[in-house]
């Protein structure tokens, strides 16, 4: 048997995998619920089977998709955790940045912040002091933070972050208080901001650290547990890689360290399948569509890259680090529907998840979700197997309907399902005009990827309300983000603030910083096993206009450092800032804030496999038909097995398309091709008169 790469994806629902041939390039799948109180449990189940199911497997790659990070900072179950800030300046984590988060919490009377992650009494001052410049105007006193750290030591503290002013410029402060909290308190857990987040505003590098030093212990024990048990199942490479926000992976060891940087880890496999797929079509434009089963996640592509960002909350804590731009909404297939005391229906933010889920499953849930709801309009049937292996019950989901939504609001069941649908695809619209149309963006140049097991289930209604160029289902829709694991890249991100006035500066001083950050993030990359071939290294710059509050982010290629100025990087970013603000101020002066690195690792391509057509016709697809519900009408429609539709074969909706892992749903006058790769090309239906 040849080698194996294997990708495990862990939702709110189900755990998706993906065993990849490397000789072949066939890809196997596999869906397993979710085992929340555990996430291993579900794990170590897939691997076993993929294994069990032909002798002499070898695995050469592994990589996860987690999201034991983000659950343990939403529901606020991670360490317990101590901060050290210079003296005097204890107060700036409780203050935050005096102000409101955007959205219904500035019009919210009774807003209360987010719970402090390390609260007042188990934080402690450090006698030090560091200037702007760098400069060192009161040296550590040793001797002060050996107390200080003794009388924390009945606080039963786990982890500690440590924030000293300026670190990013003078980190040897923080990096001594490291050896003296070892000394003092072993076995505890250390996040240094100078190492996490070293740059310019304090109170986000130290919200960051303070994230990072919360959830290193839990996905330290995670991943240390995890890769025990993967060693019993005889997965034992040294390829054993975690998703990381920014897109890329980095080693379990890597990954434990800065475990903030896994908070998007769920998510960003979809994102970086839906960039390959971009390329594989030649389309410049796609917003990737991830609807699980407790949430939906959107992204936009632009020119085969996905949108990076430098900041943002999660949580409604500040996280600093290089994430992808990926707006997320509680709308998924166990999104739970129910009427409030005003009589208005209301679908989310509650789910169902994987236990009890959706009323449909079996599994005891009694209230209706957007699974059930389509179950009803006829998307899904009761020969529908869900996850490749889940039953429905129709009378389950009706019976919920009926108690929870249809009942309160005088409705037919089908009517309050057809309600259910309505809202929840209303609410993934305006996720998906917030990162395009509030952006200056035309929905129509856009072509929709879906993925997830719910995404495909409502794609079709989406792309036609927002008028977009179209639909693109991958052939293993459900496990997608799984497979964009095996795609990505090993990823390292470095940062230097400094600030620097880009008019008169040399060439030569940009290019000593880059060049001891590239140097940093390649030795990382040789130590982990890349050959020098096959590591790449990108740099960028944050610069603004002097006085400004926020920063634009310029890559700068090679070649634009090589001239006798900078004049090619300014009129760079003058640009960006024209295009993203809608202005540039072209005779301001601008200056550098902080200089940014990242290196990858390249990992072998994923070639998946193209097929040519076998003379199939596609009344051979065609399963049964069953009367389906679109907007008011009830139709009579075709169901067809995805595995059955030949390459090259088109058809118009309605259809209904079953597979193992999702069910497609095609709208009245929508066009359907299947390409070489299996992947079905959803077109707009013809406008009303059009010949076609």
């Amino acid at each position: 048997m040849g080698a194996h790469r294997i990708a495990v994806d862990t939702g709110g629902t189900f755990t998706d995998f993906v065993l990849l041939d490397e000789s072949s390039g066939e890809v196997s799948i596999a869906k397993i619920l979710s085992s929340p109180a555990d996430p291993s449990v579900a794990v170590i189940a897939g691997v076993r089977r993929f294994l069990d199911e032909a002798a002499g497997r070898t695995v050469s790659s592994f990589c996860h998709g987690t999201t034991v990070g983000t659950n343990a900072l939403l529901e606020e179950k991670g360490a317990r955790t101590g901060l050290l800030v210079t003296e005097g300046f204890r107060g700036i984590y409780e203050i935050m940045e005096q102000s409101r988060p955007h959205g219904p919490a500035l019009f919210d009377l009774a807003y209360d912040k987010p719970a402090l992650l390390a609260p007042e009494f188990r934080t402690g001052e450090v006698r030090e002091r560091v200037g702007h410049r760098g400069e060192v105007l009161l040296p550590l006193d040793e001797d002060a933070l050996r107390a200080t750290l003794r009388g924390l030591r009945g606080r039963q503290i786990e982890s500690i972050a440590v924030c000293l002013l300026f670190s990013y410029l003078h980190p040897a402060h923080e990096r001594r208080v490291l050896e003296l909290v070892r000394e003092e308190l072993p076995g505890c857990y250390v996040s240094l901001s100078s190492e996490v987040l070293p740059q310019i505003r304090e109170y986000t590098r130290l919200s960051t650290t303070v994230v990072n030093a919360y959830l290193q212990p839990i996905v330290q024990r995670y991943l240390t547990s995890l890769r025990e048990r993967l060693h019993g199942l005889g997965v034992t490479t040294g390829q054993a890689y975690v998703m990381q926000s920014n897109g890329g992976t980095a080693t379990f060891g890597k990954a434990a360290e800065k475990a903030a940087a896994t908070l998007l880890s769920g998510p960003a496999g979809g994102v970086t399948a839906g960039a390959r797929i971009s390329a594989m079509y030649g389309i410049d434009k796609v917003i990737t569509f991830d609807m699980g089963g407790t949430s939906c996640d959107v992204a936009l592509i632009e020119g085969g890259r996905p949108r990076l960002g430098h900041g943002g909350l999660i949580g409604g804590r500040q996280v600093g680090l290089t994430a992808l731009e990926i707006d997320t909404v509680s709308a998924g297939g166990g999104t739970l529907a129910s009427v409030d005391a005003q009589g208005v229906l209301k679908v989310g933010p509650d789910s169902a998840g994987s236990v009890p889920g959706p009323a449909c499953y079996g599994g005891g849930g009694t209230r209706p979700t957007v699974t059930d709801a389509n179950l009803a309009l006829g998307y899904f049937s009761e020969r529908s197997r869900l996850g490749g292996s889940l039953a429905l019950d129709t009378g389950a989901a009706l019976a919920a309907l009926r108690e929870h939504v249809a009942r309160p609001l005088g409705l037919d069941p089908q009517d309050a399902a057809r309600g259910i649908v309505d809202v929840v695809n209303t609410q993934m619209q305006e996720a998906i005009k917030g990162i395009s149309t509030m952006h200056g963006y035309d929905l129509r140049d856009f072509v929709l990827v879906a993925f997830g097991g719910a995404g495909p289930v409502h794609a079709a209604a989406l792309a036609a309300e927002l008028h977009m160029a179209g639909v693109i289902v991958p052939a293993h829709p459900g496990v997608f983000s799984a497979l964009g694991l095996l795609m990505a890249d090993v990823q390292h991100d470095h940062v230097r603030s400094r600030l620097d006035p880009l008019a008169g500066l040399r060439p030569a001083r940009v290019r000593a910083v880059f060049d001891e950050l590239a140097a940093t993030a390649t030795a990382e990359l040789r130590a982990e096993g890349f050959d020098p071939a096959a590591i790449e290294i990108d740099r960028a710059l944050d610069i603004r206009y002097a006085g400004q509050g926020y920063e634009v982010t310029v890559p700068v290629p090679a070649d634009a450092l090589d001239a006798g100025d900078l004049d090619i990087v300014r009129k760079a970013f003058d640009d960006e800032h024209l295009e993203r603000f809608g202005h540039a101020a072209l005779g301001e002066a601008a200056e550098i804030v902080s200089y940014r690195v990242t290196g990858r690792g390249l990992v072998p391509p994923v070639r998946l496999p193209q097929y040519a057509p076998a003379g199939t016709p596609l009344a051979a697809a065609e399963v049964e038909r069953r009367p389906v519900r679109f907007g008011a009408e009830l139709l009579d429609c075709p169901v067809y097995a995805r595995e059955r539709l030949d390459v090259g074969t088109v058809f118009t909706g309605p259809a209904v398309i079953d597979q193992e892992d999702t069910t497609v749903v095609v709208l009245p006058g929508q066009q359907v091709t299947v390409d070489q790769w299996l992947n079905l090309f959803l077109a707009p239906a013809a406008p009303e008169g059009d010949p076609r």
